[in-house]
């Protein structure tokens, strides 16, 4: 159950829902508390309260299965086509560019560091925007699934760049060459294809530690042991056609964890804003730094991505999917402006947790996220009706083979291409 996006992505709902109630209620220190309780030992400075334990330990759960998702893709998937590819992952560059300018541009001269902020519109949420087009349509093409998919993952991949580079502060080398060290084992060992826990799990662990120690954000760590995992079987156990790999492995096993405990905890300990009434919302939302962010997430990310995808397809030979058309690309856009978990993370790096603009990051971000995701709700229920009819098209099987008229066909187009 927790596989399915939807249901990950209500329980990400919940946790943000319930940070806010709590923290807005007359009881809302007891959420202060609680999220700000240090537990951990001191010795390995690692006495971190709760809410850190959520952005950097529970996160990096995410951030390891982005890894293997990442991996996959490069490897098996539709990114391992250049030609393929190009479209949808100059589209997410350009989601990734123009949010970040339009954000620069509200701040040029607000000042007290508000440009480090940058960054904050510039992310993704694929469990969000997945699960907003699993509840508002059920008849999705493929290619426009495996669109948001790719935008998903290349703008991961710039998500991580990003925090490893401009959000390390004080950077430990002794550390994270010690990190080398269990990270090399871990390798070796899914290299082996060795499965045992209790081997993978204190290396996973130490690499985590070391990278903390070193300064560069710890979820990095995640991201680099997920890459560590094999795509494709060896051909000592049967090669590709053997079944799935130990990355799929991995990620069908640790998903579930990630879904339904280690983003639902950090949306609950992360979301917490004090929105102050209304007088405290209209403050928050009139600060340059939140208009910059709602900005960037419900102007820039369409507008990067749609107007990317467009001059790629115009001046290149890269093409858009068949089954596809612009408005369909637009709503893709407007989706990738649902700016959450990573968004949320940033957020804290560049301005500090509990911050009086933190808070009114948070006011931003769920804003922003908001508007985005209604926008593009309505424009992609508009056009059930036609992926209603492609997905009846998809499911037409003639010859009774098991295999799609529409799938030979696209063979037989490729077979004669050649």
């Amino acid at each position: 159950m927790l596989r399915k996006e939807t249901v990950g992505g209500a329980l990400l709902l919940v946790g943000t829902v319930i940070a806010l109630v709590w923290i807005n209620s007359p009881v809302g220190d007891s959420y202060t508390a609680l999220r700000d309780f240090e537990v951990g030992p001191a010795s390995l400075h690692l006495d971190l309260s709760l809410g850190t334990w959520a952005a950097d330990g529970l996160l990096a759960i995410f951030f390891f299965v982005v890894g293997l998702e990442l991996k996959r893709e490069f490897v098996a998937g539709d990114l391992r086509d250049p030609a393929r590819a190009a479209l949808p992952i100059l589209a997410a560059l350009g989601g990734v560019a123009v949010p970040a300018v339009i954000y620069v541009l509200v701040n040029l001269g607000t000042g007290g560091g508000a440009l480090n902020g940058w960054a904050i519109p510039t992310a993704t949420d694929i469990a969000f925007a997945l699960a907003i087009l699993a509840i508002i349509s059920t008849h999705l093409p493929t290619g426009l699934r495996t669109f948001l998919l790719t935008l998903a993952v290349v703008d991961d991949l710039v998500a991580v760049t990003i925090i490893a580079i401009f959000y390390t502060a004080d950077l430990q080398l002794l550390p994270l060459a010690g990190a080398l060290v269990p990270l090399g084992l871990f390798a070796l060992a899914v290299q082996r294809r060795i499965r045992s826990w209790w081997l993978l799990l204190p290396l996973a662990a130490a690499t985590w530690v070391l990278v903390h120690e070193s300064g560069v954000h710890a979820t990095v760590a995640g991201v680099l042991l997920g890459f560590t995992v094999p795509v494709i079987r060896s051909a000592a156990a049967g090669g590709p056609d053997a079944g799935p790999g130990l990355a799929e492995h991995f990620e069908h096993r640790i998903r579930p964890i990630s879904a339904g405990l280690a983003v639902p905890v950090f949306a609950f300990f992360a979301a917490g804003v004090e929105i102050g009434g209304l007088s405290g919302l209209t403050e928050s939302l009139t600060d340059p730094i939140a208009l910059g962010i709602i900005a960037g997430l419900v102007l820039g990310k369409p507008i990067g991505i749609l107007g990317t995808a467009w001059l790629t397809a115009r001046f290149t030979h890269a093409t858009l999917d068949d089954e596809l058309t612009w408005l369909d690309v637009l709503g893709v856009s407007l989706l990738g402006g649902i700016g959450f978990t990573v968004s949320l993370l940033i957020g804290d790096l560049a301005f500090g947790a509990g911050s009086t603009a933190d808070d009114h990051v948070k006011v931003g971000i769920l804003t922003g996220s908001l508007v985005a995701g209604l926008l593009a709700a309505v424009l992609v229920k508009s056009r059930d009706r036609v992926y209603e009819q492609m997905a009846a098209d998809e499911a037409i099987d003639a010859d009774d083979d098991g295999i799609p008229d529409v799938y030979q066909r696209e063979q037989e187009d490729r077979d004669a291409d050649r």
